[in-house]
C-alpha cells in the first residue's frame, strides 16, 4: 500500500482517551512502557516501525484501531479497518488458533513473543511474528477490548 492510498489522518486515530488506555494498559500489564520518550498518538499512528492493532469487546469483535504500519501489512484503509471483525485477519482454519490466543490473553492478562498467520485484504498471506496481545483495561480494570503489537512479518 503507497502513502497515497493511506487516507488522511481519522481523528479517532489521534484520540487522547484512546491513546492513554492504549499505553497505560499496556504499561500496566506488560510491565513496561508501550513508547519512549516523547513519543505521542500521531507518532504511534503514523511513524511507528510496529503494528498496533486492537478491537473492541463486541461478540464478534471489529476492529476500533490501526496504525498506518498495520493498514499497511493488512492492506486496508483506516475506514475499512475500523469496519471489520478482527476474526477476519486470519483465515477461516487458522481461526481456532487464534481464538485460543485471545482466551489466553483473556485468562492471563497478555501474552508475548506471538506468531501467527494472517491474511491481506489481497488474499496475500504472512506471518507475523514478536507479537505482543493484551488486554485494553482501564485503570478501574474495566476491560475495553483486546490490542496487538508485532515487530516483524513475512510472506508466506
Amino acid at each position: 500500500m503507497t502513502d497515497a492510498t493511506i487516507s488522511a489522518v481519522p481523528p479517532a486515530a489521534l484520540d487522547d482517551n484512546f491513546f492513554i488506555l492504549l499505553i497505560s494498559s499496556y504499561a500496566r500489564t506488560v510491565g513496561k512502557p508501550l513508547l519512549s520518550g516523547n513519543q505521542d498518538a500521531a507518532w504511534l499512528y503514523g511513524e511507528a516501525p510496529f503494528a498496533v492493532l486492537a478491537h473492541s469487546t463486541a461478540a464478534d469483535p471489529i476492529f476500533v484501531y490501526a496504525n498506518r504500519t498495520a493498514q499497511s501489512c493488512f492492506e486496508y484503509k483506516w475506514d475499512e479497518f475500523v469496519t471489520i471483525p478482527s476474526r477476519l485477519s486470519a483465515e477461516a482454519p487458522n481461526r481456532d488458533e487464534r481464538q485460543r490466543l485471545l482466551d489466553a490473553v483473556a485468562r492471563n492478562g497478555f501474552i508475548d513473543n506471538y506468531r501467527g498467520l494472517r491474511i491481506a485484504k489481497s488474499g496475500r498471506r504472512f506471518w507475523i511474528e514478536g507479537g505482543i496481545v493484551w488486554e485494553l483495561r482501564d485503570e478501574n480494570g474495566e476491560r475495553h477490548g483486546q490490542a496487538a503489537l508485532f515487530t516483524s512479518w513475512t510472506d508466506v
